[in-house]
């Protein structure tokens, strides 16, 4: 049987990734991501293509007064929901009514999620997003099984879970990290005698 405490990571990221999934829905447009170094630029409405300001036509009186950081976010958002297919739209619009429907202790705790996962550098959120992935491929019994035994854990049953996945995780990277090998000295070759 595999260790469960492999998978903690996975159940301790899962509240991280589905504020990842909402941030695909238009609700991302709602909430500003963490601040970009440096101030914007205003962004002019009629610079918008007409897709664009349909889909923000919401927004379109007051676009003005909207601060540039918060006009680049929905412009951002807008271009995310113009490439997506009707499917995925559709799968977002769920989950922004399943996000509203939440108590807002939670709305508040996801959001927080999400702007630390924002923090995170590049790497860090490619393997958050990576090890989303592969909880979504465990079998929906051993997902519930590790969110309740996660929810269920002390804070410092959490660490010592984190740890130890750490730990596996090294080791299994170190397993697979090619193997350095040591020069091989070979002797040097003797002079072929010459023939005469």
């Amino acid at each position: 049987m595999s260790n469960p405490c492999r998978a903690w990571p996975l159940a301790w990221l899962l509240p991280a990734a589905a504020a990842l999934l909402l941030a695909a829905s238009p609700a991302s447009a709602e909430e500003p991501p963490a601040p970009a170094a440096g101030p914007a630029a205003p962004i002019a409405w009629s610079s918008l293509s007409p897709m664009q300001q349909k889909v923000l036509s919401r927004y379109g009186s007051q676009w003005n007064s909207l601060p540039p950081e918060r006009q680049q976010t929905l412009v951002h958002g807008s271009e995310r929901w113009l490439g997506m297919s009707a499917e995925q739209r559709d799968q977002a619009r769920e989950r922004f009514q399943h996000f509203q429907s939440l108590p807002p202790e939670q709305r508040h705790a996801l959001r927080s999620r999400w702007e630390k996962f924002q923090s995170l550098p590049p790497e860090e959120q490619a393997k958050v997003r990576e090890n989303f992935h592969k909880f979504k491929q465990l079998p929906p019994e051993r997902r519930q099984m590790l969110r309740e035994q996660w929810h269920n854990a002390s804070p410092a049953q959490r660490q010592e879970m984190i740890h130890q996945a750490r730990e596996q995780r090294q080791k299994r990277e170190g397993e697979r990290a090619p193997v350095e090998r040591a020069p091989v000295e070979r002797p040097a070759k003797a002079p072929r005698p010459q023939h005469r």
